[in-house]
């Protein structure tokens, strides 16, 4: 099942995509229940209730896409350096403050956050801080959707916590992250987190065995396999839930592989008028300009 969030004729609203992928189910949600996005659905499923009636299906091309999840009740939980090719490009950039600290690989995961904030969808503008920074990275990322929350979870019960998955661009003003030595600030940004086009359930896709790649102006940058990550999605909810209670509709970006703009020599950032394309097999595409 894919669940997008979505305005139609000035309205929010949230549904099923058919399984042609040209329209949308909607969910006869209330207009409060609508601007939540997901998060109503993900709620009901984790508490054993029905999914909301539907009402006759939309063109998919006479919507807007929103993100699924447009304002996450509380800060993205990311997940930096987990990908083997990348921490050590990443620590190789000069840009790395826990590389002195921690070394090229880390051993355990580490976390940062993004605000909710920074949440856009599909198709809308990246603003590009120009008067503030020079220095805009992307990163593309699978996204876990918590279903249900808890405690303590063990890696073994790990993935029964799961409820979808959808695209995050983790994007990341670098001067930002080396002038201020974290990571929350230069990630944190209006507009810095594209998430979409919408969530897919696990019991459709097996995030632990995905394909990853990502364009800029049609040059692929980025191209891996989740299997490739350093620390597994057992592993980041064990280590994330072993101190703080997750919940419904919390979101984890799990880390981008190698090819992001800072490794090349010189670093390609992003410019005003790029067109950054992410995809991820059994999701689909989440693309966006920055302005």
């Amino acid at each position: 099942m894919k669940i997008a969030a979505y305005r139609h004729q000035g309205q929010p609203g949230v549904g099923r995509i058919t399984a042609d992928g040209k329209q949308v189910e909607p969910f006869q949600l209330s207009p409060e229940q609508a601007a939540r996005g997901a998060l109503p659905i993900v709620e009901a499923q984790v508490a054993g209730r029905a999914l909301p009636a539907t009402g006759a299906p939309i063109a998919l091309d006479q919507v807007q896409l929103l993100a699924p999840i447009p304002q996450p009740r509380r800060n993205i939980f990311c997940v930096g350096k987990n990908y083997h090719a990348h921490a050590k490009e990443f620590a190789g950039s000069g840009f790395d403050s826990s590389a002195k600290s921690h070394g090229d690989i880390p051993a355990e995961p580490i976390f940062f956050t993004k605000v909710p904030e920074s949440v856009i969808g599909h198709g809308a503008d990246i603003l590009h801080p120009g008067e503030v920074s020079g220095a805009i990275d992307y990163e593309c990322e699978l996204g876990v959707i918590i279903g249900k929350g808890g405690k303590g979870i063990k890696r073994a019960d790990a993935m029964n916590h799961v409820w979808g998955y959808t695209i995050i661009n983790d994007v990341t003003a670098r001067d930002w992250q080396s002038r201020h030595q974290q990571w929350m600030l230069g990630k944190s940004f209006d507009t810095f987190c594209p998430m979409g086009p919408w969530i897919v359930t696990a019991d459709e896709l097996d995030g632990r065995d995905t394909n990853i790649r990502l364009w800029v102006n049609g040059e692929k940058r980025q191209e891996a396999n989740t299997k490739d990550f350093i620390f597994d999605i057992p592993k980041m909810i064990e280590t994330l839930s072993g101190g703080i209670t997750i919940y419904p509709g919390d979101v984890i970006a799990t880390g981008t592989p190698v090819g992001v703009g800072i490794g090349f020599k010189p670093p390609k950032y992003l410019q005003p008028g790029d067109v950054v394309r992410l995809e991820i097999d059994g999701i689909g595409v989440l693309e966006n300009k920055l302005r």
